[in-house]
C-alpha cells in the first residue's frame, strides 16, 4: 500500500514526512522533481502491549510506503504534471497549513484551511472531469465505426461518473459494482482514492478542536479523513532520545500521545486495513489485511505457503489476552478458537496458523 504525502508550499508537509518516515530531507532531494520516498510505522498500543507481555526477540510493526510529491504548486496544477503522480497512489494525505506565521509565505497571501481544502479538492475533481470527456470523445468515434456492445457499457458508465463529478463531489461517494469497477480498473481517476487531511496547526492551538470541528462533518460526507497535527511540535518530540522524555513533553502540552501515531492508525483506516498480531517469544509482529478478508488470506500476508497449505487458525482476541494477563487463561477461559477457511479476521485478532505443503 502506497500513500502520496501532497500539499501547497510552506504547508509543512516536509516535516511531517521527516516524523512520518524517521528521516532526513537533503537539500538535493529537495531540489529534485522526483518524488521523495520513505516508510511509515503504523503505531499501535496494542502492539506495544503485547511486546512488554512475550518480550520476543524481535518484533516487527506493520509499515506503509509513503512518498512525498516534490511540489504542488499552481504551475503543476495547470499543467497537470502532479495527476500523473497522484494516480499511482492507493490513498493521498493532502497536508493543509492552519498555523499563522508571518515569516513564511502563502501563495495565497494569506491562511485559510478551508478555502486551501475547497480549492485542492476541486482541481481533483476537474481533473477526473477532463479524463471522462477525452474518453468519451475518443468512445464515441469508434462508435461511429463499429457498434461494440462492452464500449457502450463502458460509455453509460463515464456518463454516471461524469454526473457526479458534475455536482462537485468525488466518485469514491460512488457504490460502484465489482463489474463496473473492472471496467475502469486501469483509469487514473483521482477522486476514487481514499483521502485523508492533515490540518497543520501551530503549538498554541493543538488542543484547539474549532477548526476541525467546523470542517469535519462537511469532509466526512465527503469520504474524507480528516485529523490535527502540529508538524513543528511532532519534529521536536521524534528528537528525544527517550520515551520518558516523550511523555514527559506529551504530558506538558496535555496530550496523551504524538498526533503522527493517531495519523498513521486512520492512514489504516481510509485504506479500509484491519490489523492482527502473530505473538511467541521469537517475534511480535503487527500485520494489516484488506477488511472482510478471510483467515487463509490473512496467512498469505505472513507467508504464501501458509495459505496455500491452510488447515485452520487458532484465535485469540488481543484484548482477552491483554485483560485475562496470559494465553493459558485465555485457554481457560474459553476464549481460544479454532477457525476454519471461511473465518472472516477482525481487528485485534491474534492467530496462530496450522497448514501444511
Amino acid at each position: 500500500m502506497k500513500i502520496g504525502l501532497i500539499g501547497l508550499p510552506q504547508t509543512g508537509k516536509k516535516t511531517l514526512f521527516t516524523v512520518l518516515t524517521n528521516s532526513k530531507i537533503s537539500e538535493n532531494d529537495l531540489s529534485s522533481d522526483k518524488n521523495i520516498k520513505g516508510i511509515t510505522q503504523i503505531k499501535d498500543p496494542r502492539f506495544d502491549k503485547l511486546v512488554s507481555m512475550y518480550n520476543p526477540k524481535k518484533q516487527m510493526r506493520a509499515r506503509i510506503d509513503i512518498e512525498l510529491l516534490s511540489k504542488i504548486e499552481k504551475d503543476a496544477i495547470v499543467k497537470g504534471d502532479i495527476f500523473k503522480d497522484i494516480a499511482e497512489f492507493d490513498a493521498v494525505c493532502h497536508v493543509v497549513r492552519a498555523f499563522e506565521d508571518e515569516s513564511i509565505y502563502h501563495q495565497e497571501g494569506s491562511v485559510n484551511a478551508k478555502r486551501d481544502i475547497d480549492s485542492i479538492n476541486a482541481e481533483l475533481i476537474l481533473n477526473d472531469m477532463l479524463f471522462i470527456e477525452k474518453r468519451l470523445e475518443k468512445i464515441e468515434n469508434n462508435l461511429k465505426k463499429t457498434n461494440v456492445e462492452s464500449a457502450l457499457k463502458e460509455k453509460e458508465l463515464l456518463i454516471k461518473l461524469k454526473e457526479q463529478l458534475e455536482k462537485d463531489l468525488p466518485l469514491r461517494l460512488l457504490d460502484l459494482s465489482s463489474i463496473e469497477k473492472k471496467i475502469i480498473s486501469s483509469y487514473p481517476f483521482i477522486t476514487l482514492k481514499k483521502m485523508m487531511i492533515a490540518l497543520n496547526v501551530q503549538e498554541g492551538k493543538i488542543k484547539d478542536g474549532s477548526l476541525l470541528d467546523g470542517i469535519q462533518k462537511q469532509l466526512e460526507e465527503l469520504g474524507i479523513y480528516i485529523t490535527q497535527v502540529c508538524a513543528k511540535v511532532e519534529s521536536e518530540i521524534a528528537e528525544l532520545d527517550s520515551e520518558e522524555e516523550k511523555k514527559e513533553f506529551l504530558n506538558s502540552l496535555g496530550v496523551n500521545e504524538p498526533a503522527v501515531d493517531a495519523l498513521t492508525r486512520i492512514c489504516l483506516k481510509a485504506l479500509n486495513l484491519i490489523s492482527f498480531f502473530t505473538v511467541g517469544a521469537d517475534e511480535v509482529r503487527h500485520w494489516t489485511v484488506k477488511k472482510g478478508s478471510t483467515a487463509p488470506e490473512a496467512a498469505g500476508q505472513v507467508h504464501t505457503d501458509l495459505e496455500k497449505g491452510f488447515i485452520r487458525a487458532e484465535v485469540m482476541k488481543c484484548a482477552d489476552l491483554l485483560f485475562l494477563g496470559s494465553e493459558t487463561k485465555v485457554k481457560e477461559s474459553g476464549k481460544w478458537y479454532l477457525k476454519g477457511k471461511d473465518y472472516i479476521v477482525e481487528d485485534g485478532d491474534i492467530l496462530s496458523i496450522r497448514f501444511n505443503v
